[in-house]
């Protein structure tokens, strides 16, 4: 489940870049053919808004991932395990309420207005409101996943804190679990390497 949730976001990540790529081409040369040339691209400003309301979104799922939402952990991270637990469980279940709004309200945006064409590129408005879909079901998939994991015991102690106060403080704690990491693996290098040296009375033999 996690290789393919972290797979998802890989792509999404991709498709994040590319639509910010297109954004700043379209808007750019949109600029310097109006001042240099008296002319533009007239589709650039719909399709810039289109992509920047669809990069916020996908960006948003893949911040539900890697809970890189901010909040406020001041009272959670003093509480004890169980009151942790509680507090996630109960945050988990509003969100996925609030993800249940947001695909209803957006999957009845998207068939009421899937006949109506956008001004200037004529598109489907439905596809414009259909990203509030597919933010709402990524959400609730990883929002399941997080709230699975914490009713079997798997996360414990402060890792059950899914919020950070602000960025910074999210940046140290990675760096922090980064080096923990490294740190586990050169102790198994070292483990490894003393237990396979062959001793001195091996030597003598």
């Amino acid at each position: 489940m996690k290789r393919w949730m972290d797979g998802y976001c890989r792509m999404l990540d991709f498709l994040m870049a590319g639509a910010l790529a297109v954004m700043v081409a379209m808007v750019f040369g949109n600029v310097v053919l109006r001042y240099a040339f008296n002319t533009g691209i007239t589709v650039s400003e719909e399709v810039s808004r289109w992509l920047f309301v669809w990069l916020t979104f996908l960006g948003a799922v893949v911040a539900m991932k890697d809970h890189g939402h901010l909040g406020v952990d001041m009272l959670v991270s003093r509480l004890p395990d169980a009151g942790k637990k509680a507090c996630v469980v109960i945050g988990q279940v509003l969100m996925l309420w609030v993800c249940w709004l947001v695909f209803s309200g957006s999957w009845d945006q998207a068939w009421l207005n899937r006949d109506v064409p956008a001004p200037t590129t004529g598109w489907s408005m439905g596809a414009f409101y259909f990203v509030g879909v597919v933010f709402a079901v990524s959400a609730a998939v990883f929002l399941l996943y997080d709230l699975w994991r914490v009713l079997s015991g798997q996360l414990q102690g402060d890792a059950l804190v899914m919020v950070k106060d602000s960025e910074e403080t999210a940046e140290f704690d990675a760096l922090q679990a980064r080096l923990a990491e490294e740190d586990r693996l050169a102790a198994q290098g070292r483990n490894a390497a003393s237990g396979a040296a062959p001793g001195p009375e091996a030597g003598k033999r």
